[in-house]
């Protein structure tokens, strides 16, 4: 412990970085520099740094309305959105600032948009079957093109500017071509069976591919307008992008001359083709098996890709809006950003120095975020959504399991990639929760909702495999023991520091404990009144910890099995619970979206942190126990920091530079300057300070003088300070002629429509006039009362000398 340096309790975290969703469907644009990626969410446009995949901006529509379409020009200087509520607007988005809104004209939202190569005309295509043309500079609508049939969900100029065409395709599967000179439909090109997903251009101007989902692409001639070609997919196709023909694609099939043109669809799966010979020349390898099915494959659909010429990357966008970059020779994946995470069920550091998270999405998958750079891994494997998991201590090893009744062993390698080593099957249910041997990676205990636990030992080979990565598809553990050890399902389990003992809570309101050996059962905790979230150990006293959908928290002894500690403050359940500052403090989550930092001495509730808006089910601290991480189901991670030496430093700064002020201000007044003592008070911010300044001053000879002139060289800013003080001073008669001195010298040096201009000048007059009329009847009874004595006083000397005179005669 004495290692470790001196034991400090925390007192606060602050969200050091969140990880919200940033793309929930819609057509994703990079910018021609290949630094901005502008992904649509709901109301919002999200603009992304490619490189660390954070939010540089978020564009938020006025209306909260959501965007249905938008366009980057090709300059990347103009950015025009369109909404619901039928408006457009045009953004200057590296200062996230609308610069102009003007009415769609469609009677229908906008469904697609396309700016044309020199960036001064837009394309807008509707939902009520028009398509408007608009010049950007003159700022007026130039076109109005009726004649398609529904919903004009394509739009794309011709990329030689000189042909004036526009591109066009709607619910009636033909790609219209739009002549601008004549605002007539020149020509249609009918040969999809199913909706056109996009229009690729040969460099000759003469070549147009375009793709569909009846699972071909077709080659056109421009020059005859007829097809050249029918290219069957064999999938549904959303995107096709023709190669360059002066790069080198020779690791993707591509050995002779001649377009060659990229496929993205329903499979997930991208395919180089040859237009000459309609033949596939190169099919991507995945992670998962590709399937035939449709309905099987649709998690794995893409639904957008492009080229990036200026990174030289290919992006895909998938159906479960995870953006993937590519090298464009040779399709090696570079990144993956994950642009939704739908409620995120738990969430773990990973890595020998906690460089990563791993997160349980409400999906089969898991993902690994490297947090540097953002970059996501999608580990395929379970066939449910993934419940739970638990990381062993090295970082390197961790376990899911999931509602498909099975449970994972994964491991990371050293350039951070993670591969399945092992599965288990032998639960009746799913499974719900899972923790791992605490000395060394040698076994870990899972719980279900078949009521059972099950312990399963990892053998020395498999982890010896596992370090030479000389495992090609996982290996199959089963569980050495098994116990039914509840009556209802097993929310949580727990392996002790000592890997001796095991802790399981369950719905049932009990929490038990069991030797890990055998499962025997050694005591129960009974108290709570409602279902157990959460259970676990100390890693330093012989204590457990649960948490209950009753709102407390409880620390119970394991020798006696008694309620040490009951912590009431959760409005809510309780559903996470975690031990941090070495054993002395709790942190807990709730499912209001609230987490609570206790001290265990005293029983207190440090800090209250509002962190999200729906249930915590994630809560993990980092090795250092100076991060946390947090998942929710409002889709959000968040990473919270310890601020606490942060904030005692600051607070110590703070109080050295109040004393060292003082210190100061002692000294001034001690040598009589006057206006720096003021000055000094008042950026101090204490009006008692000024006062006794004041005071001094007006102690001095010809003291109303020197006050007229110290307050009359004070700021604008000073001025209305020091009036926000007098009103204070004001209410005390015994401070009310400092105030009423300081006021006679604001009236008289300030005019009035200056003094209009102080800030607060209303609320201190009101407040000043009460009180002052309250000190002059004071002072008119004091003055009052002094007469009658003088008039005594003149009325006792004028009988004392009438009785004198008498005595005389």
């Amino acid at each position: 412990m004495a290692a470790a340096g001196p034991l400090r309790f925390k007192s606060n975290y602050a969200v050091s970085r969140r990880m919200e969703p940033f793309y929930t469907g819609g057509r994703v644009q990079v910018s021609r520099d290949g630094t901005a990626m502008f992904c649509p969410c709901g109301t919002r446009l999200n603009v992304m740094d490619v490189e660390t995949g954070a939010r540089l901006h978020s564009l938020e529509q006025d209306d909260q309305e959501d965007i249905t379409a938008f366009a980057l020009s090709p300059d990347d200087e103009i950015l025009v959105t369109g909404s619901r509520a039928l408006l457009l607007k045009q953004w200057n988005w590296r200062e996230s600032k609308c610069v102009r809104t003007w009415k769609a004209v469609h009677v229908a939202p906008v469904a697609s948009m396309a700016f044309d190569s020199t960036s001064t005309l837009l394309a807008s295509g509707g939902c009520d079957s028009t398509i408007k043309i608009w010049d950007m500079i003159k700022q007026y609508c130039t076109h109005n093109l009726k004649g398609s049939s529904g919903v004009v969900h394509l739009v794309e100029f011709h990329p030689d500017i000189s042909r004036l065409q526009l591109f066009s395709s709607s619910m009636d599967y033909k790609i219209r071509i739009w002549d601008l000179n004549t605002s007539k439909c020149i020509a249609a090109l009918d040969g999809h069976f199913s909706a056109v997903t996009s229009l690729a251009f040969a460099a000759d101007g003469d070549t147009l591919i375009s793709s569909g989902r009846d699972k071909i692409c077709m080659v056109w001639n421009l020059e005859t307008r007829e097809s050249k070609r029918t290219v069957p997919i064999y999938e549904s196709v959303e995107a096709a992008v023709l190669l360059p023909e002066k790069g080198d694609f020779s690791q993707l099939g591509v050995k002779k001359q001649g377009l060659h043109f990229l496929t993205a669809g329903s499979k997930g799966v991208l395919k180089i083709w040859e237009v000459a010979t309609a033949a596939c020349v190169y099919t991507q390898p995945v992670p998962f098996e590709p399937v035939e099915s449709k309905e099987e494959a649709s998690e794995h659909s893409l639904t957008q890709c492009m080229l990036v010429p200026e990174r030289n990357e290919i992006v895909t966008v998938s159906v479960e809006h995870n953006i993937v970059l590519y090298d464009a020779q040779t399709l090696q994946l570079r990144k993956q950003l994950a642009g939704y995470n739908d409620e995120v069920l738990d969430v773990k550091f990973l890595g020998p120095g906690d460089s990563h998270i791993v997160v349980a999405t409400n999906s089969p998958q898991l993902k690994v975020f490297e947090l540097a750079t953002s970059h996501c891994q999608i580990l395929y494997g379970h066939t449910e959504t993934v419940l739970a998991l638990d990381v062993f201590r090295k970082g390197l090893m961790f376990v899911s399991c999931s509602k498909d009744k099975s449970i994972r062993l994964w491991r990371m390698n050293k350039g951070g990639r993670v591969v399945c080593v092992a599965q288990g099957l032998g639960h009746a249910h799913g499974v719900g929760a899972v923790s791992c041997s605490r000395m060394k990676e040698s076994f870990m205990v899972t719980s279900s909702q078949d009521c059972t636990i099950k312990v399963w030992n990892i053998p020395e080979s498999l982890i010896s495999k596992a370090k030479a990565a000389l495992i090609s598809s996982p290996e199959t553990l089963h569980a050495q023991v098994t116990e039914r050890g509840h009556d209802k399902d097993i929310n949580s389990v727990a392996v002790s520091p000592n890997d001796k003992l095991i802790a399981t809570g369950s719905q049932d309101r009990l929490a038990k404990l069991w030797s890990c050996s055998d499962c025997s059962l050694l005591g129960v905790f009974t108290g709570h009144k409602r279902g157990i979230w959460c259970v676990q150990f100390s890693p330093v006293d012989q204590i457990l910890a649960t948490s209950s959908a009753d709102g407390t928290l409880k620390l119970w002894g394991l020798q006696d099995f008694s309620c040490l500690k009951t912590f009431e403050g959760h409005d809510a359940s309780v559903l996470k619970v975690i031990f941090v500052s070495r054993g002395t403090q709790l942190l807990s989550s709730g499912s209001d979206g609230l987490l609570k930092l206790w001290t265990i001495k005293t029983n207190e509730c440090v800090k209250t942190l509002d962190g999200h808006e729906d249930k915590i089910w994630g809560l993990h601290s980092n090795k250092q126990d100076d991060m946390v991480v947090t998942a929710s189901s409002d889709s959000s991670i968040t990473l919270w920091k310890d601020v606490t030496e942060i904030e005692q430093e600051e607070a110590q700064a703070k109080q050295e530079e109040q004393i060292m002020k003082e210190q100061e201000l002692s000294n001034l007044l001690h040598e009589k300057r006057y206006l720096k003592a003021l000055g000094l008070a008042i950026s101090l911010d204490r009006p008692h300070t000024v006062l006794t300044v004041v005071k001094a001053i007006l102690k001095e000879s010809d003291g109303r003088k020197h006050l007229e002139e110290n307050i009359a060289r004070l700021r604008k800013d000073q001025k209305e300070a020091v009036l926000a003080f007098l009103v204070t001073w004001n209410t005390n008669s015994r401070n009310c002629h400092e105030a009423q001195a300081v006021i006679e010298t604001l009236l008289k040096h300030e005019a009035p429509d200056s003094l209009l201009q102080y800030s607060g000048i209303k609320s201190a007059v009101e407040s000043l006039l009460p009180y002052t009329e309250r000190h002059f009847q004071r002072l008119s009874r004091l003055l009052q009362a002094s007469m009658f004595i003088d008039f005594m006083w003149q009325n006792m000397r004028l009988a004392d000398t009438s009785q004198q005179e008498d005595m005389t005669l």
